[in-house]
């Protein structure tokens, strides 16, 4: 085990982001989830009827629902649609790695549900020079996932003239951002404040010195504050009108919309339903574990510690045997982003959270192979000499 202080109510290390310990050793989440316990959550969900009403009826769309096809959209659509009958439209950015199983859920819960869907696909040509130049900067090569989802329903808000938008669960659950006790706005602000990685799309374009058009980025932009006012825009997360409790969640949509789980690369099987929608999402979080020493395992067990369905000790033990592992996803990566594998390695070290230092030999096994591999899209990489201009760019050449 290496030597991160971690929490000592879950185990999430001092290398997680906006982390704080009390002099119990207790962290700022966990501390965080015992106000939400405090919240009165039946005059939280008359607010929420009552916001719903202020907009019920009176434009195309009651409101908009940013969607992946992953378990908390899916939730959010199905119980607004059911407990109260709203109209909605539904949006979907996509990131470019949608999983065959996503698709077919997506399918299905559209038809049961009965509502209308706006599916945008950014231009791929742009999505890579993104994923390299993000990668390089902040050893995070979704920059275009994290803005795109983000801002994209934001666009349509005002394409379609819906100013009220329900994201799912909010940031509280999982970091310090906020707190349970704050209102937290799906905004401009927010998205500046942790979503976009401190990269605003107009610095992508001076990044790339005049190799993108402007148009190229608005995607990935927020709208003008303006604009959206004289919309009279809310932007909400439905995580802060109803508690939020994924496993109950998950078995509602289950049996009632015939979602399906799936496996993800180093991720225990119990824990079918996250990050279902990516097949990147092995190689992000082996990333994390080459910068900051846990993965996805950490996060996810942490949450079942808080809520008391997983002992600390029982945790400790799963993340030895799936975190750490090479994603066989990453061969892809590579091809995509025109690198070799010590270049990679070289990026990710570069970006390494303090006190954590990774170490390349201790390295353990490749993952097993998800079913769906040679399902996922492996062509149409950067070129080499188009991925050399960024390295050289960056000094790494």
């Amino acid at each position: 085990m290496e030597n991160l202080k971690r929490c000592t109510k879950c185990i999430t290390p001092e290398t997680h982001e906006t982390i704080v310990f009390d002099n119990k050793g207790v962290c700022n989440v966990c501390n965080n989830i015992a106000v939400k316990d405090a919240i009165n959550w039946t005059e939280k969900k008359i607010e929420l009827g009552e916001l719903i009403e202020q907009y019920r009826g009176k434009y195309d769309y009651d409101c908009i629902v940013p969607f992946s096809g992953g378990k908390d959209s899916v939730w959010t659509l199905y119980y607004l649609v059911k407990h109260y009958k709203v109209k909605p439209l539904v949006v979907r950015f996509d990131h470019g790695f949608l999983r065959p199983n996503i698709e077919e859920n997506t399918k299905r819960v559209l038809k049961k549900l009965g509502v209308d869907f706006h599916h945008f696909t950014p231009n791929w040509n742009v999505v890579k020079k993104l994923m390299l130049q993000s990668f390089l900067e902040k050893g995070d090569f979704c920059w275009h996932c994290h803005t795109g989802i983000f801002s994209y329903p934001m666009w349509v808000a005002l394409r379609y003239n819906v100013p009220l938008i329900f994201w799912g669960e909010p940031s509280a659950e999982y970091t310090a951002y906020y707190s349970y006790d704050q209102a937290e706005e799906v905004d401009e602000k927010r998205f500046n404040r942790y979503v976009n990685l401190g990269i605003n799309a107009e610095d992508m374009l001076v990044r790339f010195g005049g190799d993108l058009d402007p148009r190229d980025v608005k995607p990935y932009s927020y709208p003008p504050l303006k604009e959206l006012r004289k919309l009279n825009y809310r932007s909400v997360c439905l995580g802060s009108y109803i508690p939020w409790n994924v496993k109950d969640q998950v078995k509602i949509i289950q049996d009632e919309l015939g979602w399906q789980g799936d496996e993800v690369e180093n991720v225990p099987e119990n824990y079918t339903y996250e990050k279902i929608e990516c097949y990147m999402q092995g190689v992000r979080d082996y990333i994390k574990y080459i910068k900051r020493g846990y993965t996805r395992p950490t996060h996810l067990m942490s949450i079942d510690i808080r809520h008391d369905r997983m002992k600390r000790d029982e945790a400790l033990e799963l993340i030895e045997k799936y975190e750490g592992k090479k994603p066989k996803s990453l061969e892809i990566f590579l091809n995509f982003m025109g690198l070799t594998e010590k270049e990679f390695f070289d990026i990710a070290m570069s970006h390494q959270v303090s006190p954590w230092k990774f170490d390349m030999e201790s390295t353990k096994n490749e993952s097993k192979r998800m079913e769906d591999f040679d399902a996922w899209y492996k062509g149409d990489g950067l070129t080499r000499a188009e991925t050399e201009l960024v390295l050289k760019r960056f000094g790494l050449l």
